[in-house]
């Protein structure tokens, strides 16, 4: 493939912005994210920058004082770094990815709309047509890079890769191939080696989590039919339920509760206990809820409450009991197509696809929002960012960092 690198040499001062932002939801991947509250609540953001990074849903990333995007430019995915108090383009590497989306998802445009990941000073990017590739983080050179067009009869589910990559243990682990010919696999991080790989489904388009339950850290995802737990060791398969989405569907991302699990998608919300006995791995569903599906969102968590975005009735948020799996609220209907969920302390930050960021409870009470913010002029599906004083919204086509001051 033919690659293009721009770089520009500047000092970072990582540690003055904000905690280290490495992955799809934030710095544990679970929706909890690091915040603190301003002294007062202004009545709109401040825009302290703006800049055109191209079109997709990937959320930006933080990590040593530099904000890491993924996007696409024309026929071409763009990875970058950028400095944060300013703005400016520190480095940015592209490579040919011509994409043509079906018809039904032509609306959300040619992605990517994978989440890039941050490990081991190195950036990991998951293309839409299934292009995996590894940057040096500080330079933008690609270390290497598969698209896997000679291992399955396609390289992307029928609505394009969306899975954000996961690591642990010197391993990063994706969903690779298309709709009933595809993959779990690992791969050494630094090298891109193989290390496992388990042909048990297709892929979903949501992301995986890495738990540890019975002392086993384990690969927890949806594929397309599945609830699946996969040694991260080796990449066999511990236990697995049915888990059918509409048209392999399975979008959000398992939320660990302890030793058990919330899954959530066309199925509902439910809560999986998962034992092990004498190396023998057993499921047990303690609740689901049939009627709080959950078609793009996933859940974050406050001790034993759990708060969710469902598609049903044009868009309601919801709160769960996690132990008994009683509906504690529901909010008025016909809140949107899609809202980003996150939670710090008290406070629930809820980004829905019309740019309306809202500031709510974390309550068990009632839907109770505190504030209300417009923070971009396009649509916003990307996850933002939470820095120190301020939030970096991915619209459609570009990247702006918005002050709380």
């Amino acid at each position: 493939m033919k690659k293009s690198i721009l770089v520009l040499v500047l000092i970072a001062t990582p540690g003055v912005w904000a905690q280290d932002w490495t992955q799809w939801r934030g710095p544990h991947r679970d929706g909890e994210i690091p915040f603190s509250e301003p002294k007062a609540w202004p009545e709109k953001l401040t825009a302290k920058w703006k800049i055109p990074v191209g079109d997709g849903y990937a959320s930006p990333l933080f990590a040593h004082g530099r904000i890491l995007q993924f996007a696409r430019q024309g026929d071409d995915e763009v990875a970058m770094s950028i400095d944060a108090d300013t703005g400016k383009i520190l480095w940015r590497q592209s490579y040919p990815a011509p994409f043509q989306p079906v018809d039904s998802a032509a609306r959300h445009g040619k992605g990517p709309k994978s989440t890039p990941l941050y490990y081991d000073g190195r950036l990991y990017t998951f293309g839409i047509s299934g292009i995996l590739t590894s940057f040096d983080a500080a330079t933008g050179k690609v270390e290497w890079q598969k698209d896997y067009s000679k291992d399955f009869k396609a390289t992307w589910p029928t609505f394009g890769t969306s899975m954000s990559p996961v690591a642990a243990d010197g391993l990063v682990v994706v969903l690779i191939g298309t709709n009933d010919d595809g993959a779990v696999a690992a791969y050494e991080a630094k090298s891109g080696a193989q290390k496992w790989i388990w042909k048990g489904d297709g892929p979903a388009y949501g992301s995986p989590m890495i738990v540890e339950i019975a002392g086993v850290k384990q690969v927890v995802t949806l594929t397309q039919k599945y609830a699946v737990g996969l040694s991260l060791a080796s990449g066999g398969l511990l236990w697995r339920i049915d888990f059918p989405g509409r048209s392999g569907m399975n979008i959000p991302t398992p939320l660990p509760f302890g030793q058990r699990l919330i899954l959530a998608g066309d199925p509902g919300t439910m809560l999986l206990q998962v034992n092990q006995q004498n190396n023998a791995w057993t499921t047990e569903k303690a609740w689901q809820i049939g009627e709080l599906t959950m078609r793009f969102s996933s859940p974050v968590r406050k001790d034993n409450l759990i708060f969710g975005f469902s598609n049903r009735t044009s868009g309601i948020f919801f709160c769960v009991d996690a132990e008994t799996g009683k509906r504690m609220w529901t909010s008025d209907p016909r809140q949107g197509d899609n809202a980003v969920i996150m939670i710090s302390g008290n406070l629930l930050f809820l980004l829905k696809d019309n740019a309306e960021l809202i500031i709510a409870k974390a309550t068990g009470d009632a839907f109770e929002p505190l504030h209300r913010y417009q923070v971009a002029d396009s649509s916003t599906y990307a996850d933002p960012l939470m820095l120190a004083k301020g939030i970096v919204i991915k619209d459609n086509t570009s990247l702006s960092y918005l002050s709380w001051e």
